[in-house]
This record gives structure tokens, C-alpha cells and sequence, in this order.
């Protein structure tokens, strides 16, 4: 065999890399598009389309082998979820809150006895998963958050709300962040607990191929063996399932890219105006030549922090940097597809106008634009500043 090329070394560094694009791709085309629109309109999650995700070994990429996943990195998620949200951003979305939100999180916080009471389900799709984090009163500032836990013998007794939860409507068990004594600690509740309600799913512009409701815990009894590591743990529980989470979102807004560019350019080329294909005209090679090349930095950008994410090496400010860099990139694509198609893109026989509802919620969710600003000047200036 050759050597690799560096678009190989860096997209799918492995042939397990590039089987599991491949795999994604076709499911994406024969199973995952055909449903989006339908999906979109009613705004209601395929659940059964998660659980095949599970079939296919999906819900696990980043879970070892021996624990019954598929053993890879951060770069397969990315993989996964790049290719999904060509067709369909908002299920990928609620394929993130499934795997990434609660499977990768759990797997990375839990211990044995925990794994065996709740892996096997999550990575079936039999349980689907969620991760409560946001309030109310409390979103980019979670350390506001007013959730409480309070012991009580050999349970916590849960209070809170939680606001904006993907998966939440159809959550079986929900990885949840609560105060103890002050002190941030995350736990596994689920749906069955006495005290544990949701709210109707709440309507939204884009993404409605995934639901969000609101979480209410009133004296919720949560048992002391669901409580994920230490009293206090999760902060660092979150922090470290941040940077995969703002990966993926930053793939999910490549897949958005990717695909408004490539109907962009198709229609150019078919659509004819004054006896020429629109192509040809300065104006339409604007928004493509501008929109291609944007695409193409967002692409090795992701690929490349992806490259630098592992259960031991943190990379918050490559993760940071990606996720504010392409999010609006891909709303921008789709903005500028639907100027190159005119009346027929802001229609939806061409979707754009889906892909461009979609791709805004990457500039609010997983971190907003703000703090991703926030986070990139005080990680480049801590040192300077200190030294004074």
C-alpha cells in the first residue's frame, strides 16, 4: 500500500477511519435523507432511525471495545457527524445529545457497576439519552445554575429546572447537573423517578428534527449509586465533554456547508438567464468561489483540532476555535445558496431554506459565539496577564 495522502491523514487517518465515513455515507443517502423533510415538518425525533444508528455500532464510536463500543476517537465522531447532518442536521443533533451528550459522558464519568446497569441500553438506542445542563436563569454562566442535590441517606433529593434539553421529551434516563452543597455534581436520572416531568416539546426555528423541552425535578429521589465520581465532579465531568461536544457541532456546521455548496454550484450550472448558465456571471462566482474556499478552511480546521483530542490531552482552545470559526461559515453557505437559487431556495423543494434554519443554532448552542470569544482571549492572555 502507498503512502497516505495528507487529505487522508488528516480525514480519516486509519482504513477503520475511512470504513466508517463509508458506512455513514450510504446509511446517510438510503436512510437518514429520505426521512429529513418529513421529520423537519412534523418536528417530532425518528427514534426508530436512533436506534439503527445503534445497530450500526454509532452510538459508541468513542466507548473502548471491551465495554461494547467501537473503540476509535475523536476524529470518528467528527466523521459521524460530519456526514449525517448533510442530509439531516436536526436528527444529528439529536444523534449528538444521544451519544455525545450522554453515552460519552457517562462512559468517561462511570464506573463498573454503573456501565452495567446502563451501557448496554444507551449504545442499542434502547434508552435514549440526554444531558440537562442549561436553566432558565442559567446558560453560558453554568456554574449560576440553581439545580440542587441534597443527601438524604442512601438518596439525593433532587430540585430544579432545566431549559432547552435536546432528547429531553424522549429521554429515558438524562445526565444531569446539580449543586451539592454548592459544590457541581453530576448524576443519572431517569425518566421513572417519581418527581421527574417534562414539559410538551418546545417549537423552535431550525433543528426540529430533534425536540427540546423543559426538565422539572421536584423532590426527585435520586439514588446515591447514580451519582457520576465525587461530590463536586462535574465540573470536571462537563469541562472535559465540552471539547468533543463543540467538535461535533462544529462537523454538524461543515455537513451544512458541504451540502448547500454542492446544490449551489449544481444549480448554477443548470439554471440559464440571458441565454447563459448563471454560473458564468460574476455575481453567482462570488458566493460560490467565497463559499468553497470558506468551506474548505472550516474543513481542515476541524479535522485537524479533531486530530488533537483524547482521554488524556485537552484541547479547549482548538475545540473553541473551531466551533466559532465554522458555525457561522455554515450559515453564511446557506445563506448564500439561497441567493444563488433565488425564489426556488427560499422554497423548500431544494431544502435550503431547512439547512439555513438549522445552521443557526450553532452560534447559541454548545456555547454561544460569546463565549467561545471569551474562552480563546483568556486562555491566549492568562499567562501575559499574570506575569503583569
Amino acid at each position: 500500500m502507498g503512502a497516505m495522502s495528507l487529505d487522508e491523514q488528516l480525514f480519516q487517518p486509519t482504513p477503520e477511519h475511512a470504513m466508517l465515513r463509508e458506512t455513514v455515507r450510504r446509511f446517510t443517502q438510503a436512510e437518514v435523507e429520505p426521512q429529513a423533510e418529513a421529520f423537519d415538518q412534523s418536528g417530532t425525533l425518528n427514534v426508530d432511525l436512533l436506534r439503527r444508528c445503534g445497530e450500526l455500532g454509532l452510538l459508541g464510536l468513542t466507548v473502548a471495545e471491551e465495554d461494547g463500543g467501537a473503540g476509535m476517537d475523536a476524529v470518528a465522531a467528527v466523521i459521524a457527524h460530519h456526514e449525517l447532518a448533510k442530509s439531516d442536521p436536526g436528527f444529528t443533533l439529536a444523534y449528538l445529545a444521544h451519544y455525545v451528550l450522554f453515552v460519552n459522558n457517562f462512559y468517561n464519568a462511570s464506573d463498573a457497576a454503573q456501565r452495567e446497569r446502563y451501557l448496554a441500553k444507551v449504545l442499542s438506542g434502547e434508552w435514549i439519552g440526554a444531558m440537562a445542563m442549561t436553566e432558565p436563569s442559567a446558560g453560558t454562566d453554568v456554574l449560576g445554575m440553581q439545580a440542587t442535590a441534597a443527601r438524604d441517606g442512601d438518596n439525593y433529593i433532587v430540585n430544579g429546572r432545566k431549559i432547552f434539553i435536546t432528547n429531553g421529551y424522549e429521554a429515558d434516563c438524562v445526565l444531569t447537573y446539580a449543586k451539592v452543597e454548592g459544590r457541581m455534581t453530576a448524576f443519572v436520572i431517569e425518566k421513572s423517578f417519581p418527581g421527574f416531568t417534562t414539559s410538551e416539546p418546545i417549537k423552535k426555528m431550525g433543528m426540529r428534527a430533534s425536540t427540546m423541552c423543559e426538565l422539572v425535578f421536584e423532590d426527585v429521589a435520586v439514588p446515591v449509586a447514580n451519582r457520576l465520581g465525587e461530590e463536586g465532579g462535574g465540573v470536571t465531568c462537563m469541562m472535559r465533554n465540552l471539547e468533543i461536544e463543540r467538535l461535533c457541532l462544529a462537523a454538524m456546521s461543515l455537513g451544512i456547508a458541504d451540502r448547500c455548496l454542492d446544490e449551489m454550484v449544481a444549480y448554477a450550472c443548470e439554471r440559464k438567464a440571458f441565454g447563459a448558465p448563471i454560473a458564468e456571471f460574476g455575481q453567482i462566482q462570488k458566493y460560490i468561489g467565497e463559499s468553497y474556499a470558506e468551506t474548505e478552511a472550516s474543513r481542515a480546521l476541524v479535522y485537524y483540532e479533531a486530530s488533537k483530542v483524547g482521554p488524556g490531552s485537552r484541547n479547549r482552545l482548538g475545540t473553541d476555535a473551531a466551533k466559532l470559526f465554522v458555525a457561522p461559515v455554515a450559515k453564511r453557505v446557506a445563506d448564500n445558496a439561497m441567493q444563488v437559487l433565488g425564489g426556488y431556495g427560499y422554497t423548500n423543494e431544494y431544502k435550503i431554506e431547512r439547512f439555513l434554519r438549522d445552521a443557526k443554532l450553532n452560534e447559541i448552542g454548545g456555547g454561544t459565539l460569546e463565549s467561545h470569544q471569551k474562552n480563546i482571549t483568556r486562555d491566549l492572555t492568562r499567562d501575559k496577564l499574570a506575569r503583569g
